[in-house]
């Protein structure tokens, strides 16, 4: 039993002894599960009539009234002798002759199992009892009496359940946290609820990864990588290959002679040059003089045709040479023109590395009952750093790194108070648009707490 009272209860206990003794015998205490009824009824019987003879009952189902009549009279009387036959008004009046005793109290607990037999004789005790004889019930609902006066067992109020919370859980939160204050307000002043309270409820699981998985997913990914990179290599070394050797243009024809009818044309006009510059002497000179001079000048022009061949020969191969290093050249550009999406491709496939920058260590370094004031959190950077510049927090605010769900989130949180006080003053005095999130207060030793979780 604990050793504190509230004081609502404690008055509920002054109360009931005043009604016996203003004369009310039969007292019975309503309420419904979880108020306190059982602790109120112990608190009584220990802390009121002391000179009484006391008998503190527990009630269930399976108790018959036999056995309940023999627990109510062994804890009454010294030894009795019960008659099983008799009923608990007969049994009483017949022990009282035997061996008078002092007054006497009665308390039954979950007073709803009795049968109305039962009910009937204590009502009649309570009445017509020839020593004084004070009987208290407890039960979640009415009974079949009708001369007793029913006493309402009220639940808590906000102040007292927070009160009894903090007999049992020293570290509680402040009634800011949005965590806490529901719990509040779903428990109705309800001792039982409140006392089920656990602090680390709403704390994340952290289920701790194998850490050899990551790395053969690493490797496999830089082995798939590689593959894909020789494969585009060898890809563009096919392709030059393909263009080299099946898409260059045949090689044109070079003519190494020049035919017969253009060697006898060109003969033709020589001879027609040569005798039109001839004088006048010369034109006596037989037909078959000329036609001799002729034949020897056409051998001297068939003389000249190597030189012709060479020089035609020069310049084919020369437009040769053009042509392959072209060729070569457009094969250049296409394998770079190639090559480049490969680059892009590998450097798209480079994972990203964000540069995630929080004040975890400046946290850890404040005093473990400091006060700070939370503003956001979330589970993306990007939106903590939009929030800080969309309201000129920088030189105020620090943000610190937790673990909750398996995700990695960011809260947003400003000063470091030693008192709650200055913390309250802190937080009338933000804009009222940081205001409308409904901040609140956490303590330092909490924050560290989260941040431990990373390494988990």
């Amino acid at each position: 039993m604990q050793a504190q009272i509230l004081p609502s209860r404690a008055a509920l206990v002054d109360r009931i002894a005043l009604q016996f003794e203003y004369g009310q015998n039969l007292i019975v205490l309503l309420g419904t599960s979880g108020l306190g009824k059982s602790y109120m009824l112990e608190t009584f019987i220990t802390d009121k009539y002391n000179s009484f003879n006391k008998a503190f009952v527990q009630v269930s189902a399976s108790v018959n009234d036999i056995s309940l009549m023999s627990d109510i009279l062994e804890q009454s009387f010294n030894s009795p002798l019960i008659d099983h036959d008799l009923s608990l008004s007969e049994n009483f009046y017949q022990l009282l002759e035997q061996q008078p005793c002092e007054a006497c109290l009665w308390v039954l607990d979950n007073a709803r199992h009795l049968t109305e037999e039962l009910l009937q004789e204590l009502e009649l005790l309570a009445k017509n009892s020839p020593i004084t004889l004070y009987i208290m019930l407890a039960s979640q609902s009415k009974l079949a009496i009708n001369n007793a006066v029913e006493i309402y067992l009220e639940p808590l109020s906000s102040r007292e359940s927070k009160q009894l919370m903090s007999w049992y859980f020293p570290n509680l939160p402040y009634d800011e946290d949005p965590v806490f204050s529901t719990f509040l307000n779903e428990a109705k002043g309800n001792p039982s609820l409140l006392l089920s309270w656990q602090p680390t409820e709403h704390v994340a699981d952290i289920v701790k990864k194998d850490k050899v998985s990551w790395r053969i997913h690493l490797i496999s990914l830089l082995i798939i990588i590689m593959l894909l990179i020789i494969g585009l290599l060898y890809k563009n070394d096919m392709t030059q290959w393909w263009q080299t050797y099946y898409q260059n243009p045949p090689n044109q024809a070079i003519e190494t002679a020049i035919p017969t009818s253009k060697v006898r044309a060109i003969a033709n006009v020589d001879t027609k040059v040569e005798a039109a510059n001839l004088n006048t002497e010369k034109a006596k000179v037989s037909l078959e003089q000329v036609s001799a001079k002729s034949l020897d000048d056409v051998e001297l022009h068939k003389n000249d045709v190597p030189a012709i061949v060479q020089s035609l020969t020069r310049q084919a191969q020369h437009s040769a040479n053009s042509t392959q290093n072209q060729i070569l050249a457009q094969n250049e550009n296409t394998f770079d023109s190639m090559e480049s999406p490969v680059k892009l491709e590998q450097k798209a496939i480079q994972p990203e590395t964000s540069n995630n920058v929080s004040d975890n260590a400046w946290y850890l370094a404040q005093p473990h009952n400091n006060t700070t004031v939370q503003l956001l959190a979330v589970t993306q950077e990007k939106i903590t750093r939009e929030f800080i510049s969309q309201h000129n927090l920088s030189d105020r605010a620090k943000v610190y790194q937790t673990k909750r769900n398996n995700k990695v989130w960011w809260v947003v949180t400003v000063g470091s108070y030693a008192s709650l006080n200055d913390a309250k003053s802190a937080l009338s005095a933000l804009p009222g648009v940081l205001r409308k999130n409904k901040p609140f207060y956490k303590k330092i030793s909490k924050i560290k707490q989260e941040i431990a979780l990373l390494d988990r």
